[in-house]
């Protein structure tokens, strides 16, 4: 049985490595047509397009600042012109900025951290949810993660504060659109081994992680990639909305 996500036009933000590149590449597989867009990363995001079309998949690469308002809505309606329409959104973009104590954080990690966790959901969706009432049909999929409900690790709370936020708009947004016929649900991933971590965590708090881990191991960016395919699909979850689904090995099960 074909996948109902072949031939869907499906924008992904923050494509360029880890969850976001592997989601791009099932997809591709899956016969979806993809736009998939980066900020600082475009040889990534470059490389990805490059697996993806030589395996016949087609894709177009966007660079610019989704934490920028107005950029934003501009990436959202170059993606729409690409595609000639949006049935797909994904929401990955993030990052935590260095880890810190709320008490010792700096003006400017609290708005890198805000602008970008919090903004970039927020605008893409904005601009999005207006696309897809209109055309009363659409799937929104946040990337939140399994910090928004622990607070998160040893200086990770502004990052699960905002990553809060994101597991909140989805509810809100789902409940917003659901009139409209688009549905909206987010994943949560737990600790994950991608570039992210190499970024921001010392060998010594990932060994603390996988302790707390029932399956006793860091989990891998496609083995999240099946939650997205799960919730992009109509004919697996058409009846999901505002719902977030925690990718966790056990380590949290709420």
């Amino acid at each position: 049985m074909s996948s109902d996500i072949e031939g869907k036009r499906c924008f992904i933000v923050g494509a360029s490595s880890g969850i976001g590149a592997a989601v791009a590449a099932r997809f591709g597989a899956l016969g979806a047509e993809l736009v998939i867009h980066c900020n600082g990363n475009r040889e990534g995001a470059d490389a990805v397009a490059d697996a993806i079309r030589s395996q016949g998949g087609r894709i177009s690469v966007l660079q610019g600042d989704i934490a920028d308002g107005e950029m934003a809505a501009g990436l959202v309606d170059e993606a729409l012109g690409l595609l000639g329409g949006l049935d797909i959104l994904i929401n990955n973009a993030g990052s935590m900025f260095g880890r810190t104590s709320i008490a010792e954080a700096t003006d400017e990690q609290y708005h890198r951290v805000v602008d970008v966790n919090i903004g970039g959901i927020f605008f893409a969706s904005r601009r999005a949810s207006v696309v897809m009432r209109e055309q009363k049909s659409g799937t929104i999929i946040n990337t939140t993660s399994i910090a928004a409900r622990t607070g998160g690790g040893d200086g990770a709370g502004l990052y699960g504060s905002a990553k809060g936020f994101v597991s909140t708009i989805t509810r809100v947004l789902a409940k917003e659109l659901a009139p409209f016929g688009v549905r909206v649900n987010a994943v949560a991933p737990g600790v994950i081994a991608t570039p992210f971590h190499e970024r921001y965590s010392t060998q010594a708090q990932l060994d603390a992680s996988v302790r707390g881990i029932p399956m006793g191991r860091l989990g891998t960016a496609e083995e999240c990639v099946g939650a997205y395919e799960f919730l992009a699909s109509e004919r697996m979850s058409g009846y999901i909305t505002g719902q977030v689904i925690e990718v966790n090995g056990g380590q949290l099960m709420p």
